[in-house]
């Protein structure tokens, strides 16, 4: 079984950079932090997908995909191979990776896990390979898990594990623990 980790980014993303710092370092350095995360997951290979977000090359470890998309309604598509992928939304630096490892676990029952964003949509969504084509992916909707839900041919389907943050707004900065460890990019640049 192969299992591969993307990390999706987005120009948006840069958004949430706080007054007196540079968006474009901000998103690099989001960006890093949770790639580091998912390509430290053991038994998992990691790829990038940047939509529309130059330069990724430069956070890559050496051998790591990293893929241009259109848009992150092609995030799964874009996957090279693999049995079971998960796409982690790039604004998410401080993500635990057991949360990761929580939605693996629930494809071995659904078709497709999420781990929901505080404030809605997903930080994660994973999902057996191919992407299950009564589904649209999607990781902004306020009500993603009760879309799926509805979209799903049958009960059980769509699993959702713990949730999580992103940072979508200076404000969300706040969120951020600083006792958690990881996200020493996006740490030293807020420091």
């Amino acid at each position: 079984m192969t299992r591969i980790a993307a990390v999706l980014v987005t120009p948006s993303m840069a958004d949430a950079a706080p007054p007196g710092v540079d968006p474009a370092e901000f998103l690099m350095a989001m960006a890093e932090d949770t790639y580091e995360m998912a390509a430290g997951l053991e038994l998992v290979e990691p790829v990038i997908l940047s939509a529309g977000v130059p330069g990724l090359d430069a956070i890559a470890w050496p051998g790591t995909p990293v893929l241009s998309i259109g848009s992150p309604s092609e995030a799964f598509a874009a996957l090279p191979y693999g049995t079971e992928g998960v796409v982690i939304s790039g604004d998410a630096p401080d993500l635990p990776p057991l949360l990761i490892g929580k939605l693996f676990r629930e494809l071995g029952r659904a078709q497709i896990t999420v781990c929901p964003a505080e404030g809605g949509g997903a930080v994660a969504l994973a999902a057996r390979l191919p992407f299950p084509d009564w589904a649209v992916p999607g990781f902004d909707e306020p009500d993603l898990v009760v879309r799926l839900r509805r979209q799903a041919p049958g009960p059980r389907m769509v699993a959702t594990g713990p949730g999580w943050h992103r940072l979508r707004k200076p404000a969300d900065i706040a969120r951020l623990d600083p006792g958690l460890e990881g996200w020493d990019n996006t740490r030293a640049l807020l420091s």
